[in-house]
């Protein structure tokens, strides 16, 4: 019996760079800066990866990682 496979088996991801501090809520000091993809937009965050609090969050580009040439006019 052949194994079916999807078109495409390689994942993606994005680098999580750690930083350095504590969670105010469950006080890991676990913490990493990435960007996430929410109801609002794309926002560069700082979250706990122990209970995924976030501890920072700014607004990003609204395509997030993809820069369009328009976008540097």
């Amino acid at each position: 019996m052949t194994e079916r496979r999807r078109a495409d088996s390689r994942r993606r991801y994005l680098e999580r760079k750690p930083v350095e501090g504590s969670c105010p809520h469950c006080r890991s000091e676990d913490l990493a800066h990435y960007p996430v993809n929410t109801e609002g937009g794309w926002y560069l965050t700082v979250k706990c990866q122990q209970c995924l609090h976030s501890i920072h969050r700014e607004p990003w580009s609204r395509l997030g990682p993809v820069h369009l040439l328009s976008d540097t006019l």
